[in-house]
């Protein structure tokens, strides 16, 4: 039987690295334009939060990598997906909802347009590592 493809091996390690760090980054800001400056633009840091919880869950799907851990952070990655075009293209059509940056708005442009970008890289590595794992019954192999 041929070896079984870890969404955490390879490529994958950078990007559970990746969406760590992401994830760490987008709480700390989150909570603190909450805690701050929830008054100024409540939705958009709200926003800000949920977006740091789906790089919360997509880290620790990819992390795990078995078979269901990996269907919920295709999931997250692709909810990423949308959130950050929905959101990047709401803060330019409506600038005054977002008057601080957060996680996604101008797609991430705070963030080097990491988030915009990661969530692409997430969704093809995790349906390769579907793609290629025939057998998904343990974590590891």
């Amino acid at each position: 039987m041929p070896e079984r493809l870890h969404s955490a091996q390879g490529p994958g390690r950078i990007l559970v690295a990746v969406y760590g760090v992401l994830a760490l980054a987008a709480t700390g800001r989150s909570i603190l334009q909450i805690v701050e400056y929830f008054s100024r633009a409540p939705l958009a840091y709200l926003l800000s939060a949920l977006a740091a919880l789906i790089y919360v869950v997509a880290t620790v799907g990819m992390a795990r990598g078995d078979r269901a851990s990996t269907r919920v952070a295709l999931l997250a990655c692709t909810v990423e997906l949308v959130g950050v075009l929905v959101v990047g293209t709401l803060s330019y059509a409506v600038p005054d909802a977002f008057p601080d940056k957060t996680v996604w708005s101008h797609f991430g442009s705070g963030y080097g347009f990491v988030p915009l970008v990661l969530p692409v890289l997430g969704i093809w590595w995790l349906n390769r590592v579907r793609a290629v794992s025939p057998s998904r019954t343990s974590p590891r192999g």
